[in-house]
C-alpha cells in the first residue's frame, strides 16, 4: 500500500518559489490500478517522481507498506526503487542494445548471472507478446512494440508497483488500447499495483478502478472511477470528462434553463427519457450537447438539456428525470451549483 500524507513540493526558480504540489493525501491499495489525471502543469509528473523519491518532497511523507521512504538509507532506497519501477512516454530504451539485452540490463545491474538474466528476459518478452523480437533493436520496432519491451524491462526486478508516466501518450488509439490491455493483464496475473499518470480521461476509464484529479498541484476530486464519472463535482473534473462542452457557453441563450442529465448505468442510458418526459409531462427539452462512454461493462454519459418554460417546468423536469434509477441531474441554469440526485 502506498500512502501520500500532506505531500507538498516547492521549487525555487529565478522568478521565485513555485508550489508544484500542495497537501496531497492519497492512498493506493495493493492491486489497484490507480489513475492520476490532470491537464499540463497540474503536477502529475512531479507527483510520480515524489512517489519513488526521484524528487524529495518539501513537506509530508510517502509511506510504502507503512515505511517512510524519506527515512530510508540510500541502499534501502535503491532496493525500494527496484520494487517501484517506471515506464515512460519516450520508452527510454538503449538503442545500441537488442531487446533481449535491454530487458536483461536491470537484472545484470542487480548481480544476476548472464544465463539466468537471459532466460528471465526471454520469459518476459514472451509475457509482453514479443518472443520473436529478442535479437531486434528498438529502431526496428513500432512504438507499441518498444513500449512492450520497456514494460518487460520494468518487470525484470519483479516489482510490486508499476508507475506509468504518460506511457501511452505517444501511441495511436489502437496501440494505446493494446498496451492498456497488457497492463491490465499484468495487474491481474502478477498482482502488481499500477499507478497511471495521464492527461487522457479515456485511459483512466479503460483500466483504472480509482482516480484522483489534479489541478494546480492539488487534488480536487478523488474516488472510484464509476462514481467520479457519474457525478463529477469539481470544475476540473467536469472539464476533463465533458471537454465537448468546455468553453461553448456562448452558443447557449443567456439566462436559459439548463440541466445536465448524467447516466451512470447501461440500462438508464438506453431509456428514451426525453420522449417519455414529453409524453408524460408535456416538456419538450432541447439537446444542447451529449457524450457517452463505457467504463468496464457499464455505459456512462451525459446530455446537456435546455428546458423551456417556467421555473416550475424546470422543477418538474428535474423531478421526473431524477426518479429514473442510475440518473443524476445537475442544474446548470444561470451556472447554478445546485445538484439533485436520484
Amino acid at each position: 500500500m502506498i500512502e501520500l500524507r500532506n505531500l507538498s513540493k516547492t521549487f525555487t526558480t529565478m522568478d521565485g518559489q513555485v508550489d508544484a504540489l500542495r497537501n496531497i493525501n492519497l492512498t493506493v491499495e495493493n492491486g489497484d490500478i490507480y489513475g492520476i489525471i490532470g491537464m499540463s502543469g497540474a503536477g502529475k509528473s512531479t507527483l510520480v517522481r515524489c512517489i519513488n523519491m526521484l524528487e524529495r518532497p518539501t513537506q509530508g511523507s510517502v509511506l510504502v507498506n507503512g515505511r517512510d521512504m524519506a527515512s530510508m538509507s540510500q541502499r534501502e532506497l535503491r532496493g525500494m526503487r527496484r520494487k517501484i519501477t517506471m515506464i515512460f512516454q519516450g520508452f527510454n530504451l538503449l538503442m545500441q542494445r537488442t531487446c533481449l539485452r535491454n530487458v536483461m540490463l536491470p537484472l545484470r545491474l542487480s548481480g544476476v548471472d548472464r544465463r539466468t538474466a537471459e532466460a528471465k528476459a526471454q520469459e518476459l518478452l514472451t509475457l509482453v507478446g514479443l518472443p520473436d523480437k529478442a535479437n531486434s533493436y528498438p529502431a526496428q520496432l513500432s512504438g507499441g512494440q518498444q513500449q512492450r519491451v520497456a514494460i518487460a524491462r520494468a518487470l525484470a526486478t519483479e516489482p510490486d508497483v508499476l508507475l506509468c508516466d504518460e506511457a501511452t501518450s505517444a501511441l495511436d488509439p489502437k496501440t494505446t488500447h493494446a498496451i492498456l490491455e497488457l497492463i491490465r493483464d499484468i495487474n491481474e496475473k502478477l498482482r502488481i499495483t499500477v499507478i497511471v499518470i495521464t492527461h487522457q480521461m479515456s485511459v483512466v476509464q479503460e483500466i483504472c478502478n480509482r482516480v484522483a484529479i489534479l489541478e494546480n498541484g492539488e487534488v480536487v476530486e478523488e474516488g472510484m472511477v464509476s462514481e467520479v464519472f457519474s457525478n463529477p463535482r469539481a470544475n476540473a473534473t467536469r472539464n476533463l470528462i465533458y471537454p465537448e462542452s468546455t468553453g461553448n457557453d456562448s452558443v447557449f441563450p443567456k439566462g436559459g434553463q439548463r440541466i445536465r442529465v448524467i447516466f451512470n448505468g447501461a440500462i438508464a442510458s438506453r431509456e428514451p427519457l426525453l420522449a417519455k418526459m414529453a409524453v408524460d409531462c408535456g416538456i419538450l427539452a432541447s439537446i444542447l450537447g451529449a457524450s457517452t462512454r463505457s467504463v468496464g461493462d457499464r455505459a456512462y454519459g451525459y446530455m446537456l438539456l435546455g428546458i423551456p418554460g417556467t421555473p416550475e417546468d424546470m422543477a418538474k423536469a428535474i423531478s421526473y428525470l431524477s426518479a429514473t434509477p442510475d440518473v443524476t441531474v445537475q442544474v446548470e441554469a444561470e451556472y447554478a451549483a445546485k445538484e439533485v440526485e436520484a
